[in-house]
């Protein structure tokens, strides 16, 4: 009898193995991590909940949220088929055959081996008294009272909820690297003249790659031919499509939706910014917040009271309500709540176009109370707008802007832009025999149009030119410099007939941005290193009530130090060189996509879309994650509690412990999802993403 029960255990335990599809599989061993997506390697995907066991390591155990690392997702799959054996073994002999309880019994030495080695490591070696003690207590004490069933019970439903919970973090890790999409296997490159199908491996810098109205742009790069509407909202959060033609520049993981378009190609792969995106936020993720230290803490502190509190049990309810208060685990499940909450919040501010490159960001901005801006990039636009046209010597306003805008209309530096749209919007139609066009960089144009020499520039162009400057014009010149105000001289055959004034453009955004934050209470700054009047100018017409102008760079950062001595929580927001500084100063910091590499790479976040309408969305989220992470500290720790108190006024008992904490542990989880329930579908990709398996060959598509 006792052979063929032996035989019943292995068949059970292989059976169990095969079920869960759990065998040591070599391939398994080797794998250090997934790809976020095809053709975007990241690095091992680990969690902060999750460390993946040294080689020749002891397997770390871990009960429901007693262990600061959980075990990884082979030993779950073993620890869960042989607890599934060792339950059905010991329900049988519990109702049919008592024999068989104690082959079911033996098989929970197996899992609780690692717990007790973990208790013993950290009494022993790190002086500690952790919550591997309460499980090395609890399982074997129950086993020897009597609780057969219930023990086996408790391991197999405690494993089976591990491996439910580690699925789920792995998944919504995925999702948010996933939220770019996968990278085509096969694009279409252009090789004389015609379109090859080939890898997306064999691409090179300079190839030129064509992509058809609903196809997904491979690369960053450069429109070479044609026109499209392009979808880039998976990158920037912008809703609505742009119209790109040739010289503008597109992204990988974009879409056209209509169109087509012949792109060079100057990033793929690894280099993209997508790419570089998804490693920034596999960073990201792997940070502990203060809220979850704070849980750990109260955690870890909670052992030695639990063991108190289970001996005192014993007197009032007996050994089953002392194995009650010993099943408590107060504030343990916070190692689960709180990444996963950090890891939906990420997704979510993904989804908006907001890249959070340092995972304490949203936790310091739900206390920043002082916003600091940066003037020239930040509230204004790179490009002024032509506010005045002044003009003497007999020509008129028209006259001046003809002449200005006809002589700059090939170059594409801002203050020609600016010149340009003046044009434009006056419908002004420009001249087209130009002969003769000379620039001198930093000074002014010089071109001939119908046979007459005109000059565009700056007063030292002029001068040097030999123009002189009428008195009026002198006078306008000092008023402009006086107000920050830039000017453009010009000239017609060596006489000067006028300028145009220009000033910069505040971004059309952020009135309303600042209205937002003062309704949160926020103190507003600017911090330039413009001229004092044009800089108090913008201030008043923003209503930000502290602005400091003409300062240096390494003084802006003496001004965050000193707001933060005050007892400010500083939140700056800069675009240029000049802003690293105090951006490295402050408690975050914020930048906008297109702003200079120093600007982004120093900043915590990012605005993908390179405006600032995400401003008070960020400051939103950021509330919305203190409340979150604090909920689900709560919930944590309440559960706990709760059942030390029903042990002692109730006399409640084991079974009520384990059915609160699987109660609670789905709620706790369903918390941490919050942010994702209620967010727009329409933020979501619509689109499936198609793998087409081909035969390697060359497939040729003629255009038309």
């Amino acid at each position: 009898m006792i052979v063929e029960v032996c035989l019943l255990s292995c068949a059970l335990y292989y059976s169990g193995l095969k079920f869960f599809g759990l065998e040591d599989d070599p391939e398994q061993k080797k794998k250090t991590g997934k790809l976020p997506a095809k053709g975007l390697k990241a690095p091992p995907v680990t969690s902060p909940a999750i460390e993946p066991a040294a080689e020749n390591q002891e397997p770390l155990q871990y009960l429901p949220a007693i262990t600061e690392n959980k075990p990884n997702n082979v030993q779950v799959n073993k620890y869960l088929a042989v607890t599934s054996v060792s339950l059905v073994l010991t329900s049988i002999g519990t109702l049919f055959y008592p024999p068989l309880i104690l082959f079911g019994v033996a098989g929970l030495a197996y899992p609780l081996t690692g717990i007790v080695k973990r208790a013993y490591n950290g009494l022993v070696h790190e002086k500690k008294v952790k919550m591997e003690v309460m499980g090395s207590i609890l399982f074997p004490g129950m086993v020897l009272s009597g609780f057969y069933f219930t023990s086996s019970f408790a391991f197999w439903m405690y494993y089976l909820s591990v491996k439910l919970l580690i699925k789920i973090e792995d998944d919504t890790r995925q999702n948010l690297i996933g939220i770019f999409g996968d990278q085509p296997r096969f694009v279409w490159v252009v090789k004389g003249g015609v379109e090859i199908e080939m890898p997306f491996d064999s691409l090179k810098i300079g190839d030129i790659v064509a992509v058809q109205s609903g196809g997904t742009i491979p690369v960053d790069g450069i429109i070479t031919g044609g026109i499209a509407s392009i979808d880039q909202h998976v990158l920037t959060g912008e809703s609505q499509p742009l119209e790109k033609g040739e010289g503008d520049q597109v992204f990988a993981l974009t879409t056209v939706l209509a169109g087509s378009i012949r792109i060079r190609v100057e990033k793929s792969g690894q280099e993209t910014v997508v790419s570089n995106i998804v490693d920034m936020l596999n960073k990201t993720v792997d940070f502990k917040s203060t809220m979850q230290s704070k849980g750990e803490m109260i955690s870890d502190f909670s052992v030695i009271p639990t063991l108190a509190l289970s001996a005192a049990a014993f007197a009032v309810s007996g050994l089953e309500g002392s194995f009650a208060a010993l099943n408590s685990y107060v504030g343990g499940d916070v190692r689960l709540f709180i990444p996963l909450s950090t890891l939906n919040f990420l997704k979510l501010a993904s989804r908006k176009g907001i890249l959070i490159k340092d995972g304490r960001a949203l936790e310091l901005l739900a206390k920043a109370d002082a916003v600091v801006f940066d003037k020239t990039g930040t509230l204004t636009l790179d490009q002024p707008h032509v506010s005045k046209i002044y003009s003497c010597n007999g020509c008129n306003e028209m006259d001046v802007l003809y002449f200005a805008a006809s002589a700059e209309k090939r170059q594409s530096h801002p203050i020609a832009k600016a010149i340009m749209e003046k044009a434009e919007e006056c419908q002004l139609p420009l001249a087209t025999d130009i002969d003769d066009t000379s620039y001198e960089m930093g000074y002014g144009i010089r071109v001939t149009i119908t046979g007459s020499q005109i000059h565009v520039g700056s007063q030292r162009f002029m001068e040097t030119e030999g123009i002189a400057i009428p008195p009026a014009m002198q006078e306008i010149i000092q008023n402009s410099h006086n107000s920050g105000h830039s000017l453009v001289l010009i000239s017609k055959d060596n006489l000067a007939i006028g300028t145009i004034e220009l000033q910069a453009t505040v971004r059309p955004e952020i009135k309303d941005i600042i209205k937002q934050l003062k309704k949160r209470g926020k103190s507003l700054y600017i911090i330039t290193g413009d001229h004092d009047k044009p800089a108090q100018m913008l201030a008043k017409e923003l209503g930000i009530e502290h602005c400091f102008s003409e300062v240096f760079p390494e003084q802006k950062a003496m001004i965050i130090e000193r707001l933060q001595d005050e007892g400010r929580i500083v939140c700056y927001i800069g675009d240029g060189i000049n802003d690293s500084i105090a951006m490295k100063k402050a408690q975050v910091s914020i930048s906008l996509r297109g702003a200079s590499s120093v600007a982004t790479d120093t900043a915590n976040i990012l605005f993908m879309d390179g405006t600032l309408n995400n401003l008070d969305k960020i400051f939103e989220l950021a509330k919305e994650f203190k409340i979150n992470t604090s909920n689900a500290l709560m919930l944590a720790i309440a559960p706990g509690i709760i059942n030390i108190a029903s042990v002692f006024l109730l006399h409640t008992g084991i079974y009520f412990a384990l059915g609160l904490y699987y109660i609670t542990l789905p709620i706790g989880i369903a918390n941490s999802f919050l942010p994702l329930i209620g967010d727009d579908k329409s933020n979501k990709k619509s689109r499936d993403k198609k793998t087409v398996k081909t035969p390697l060959r060359t497939t040729i598509r003629r255009p038309g």
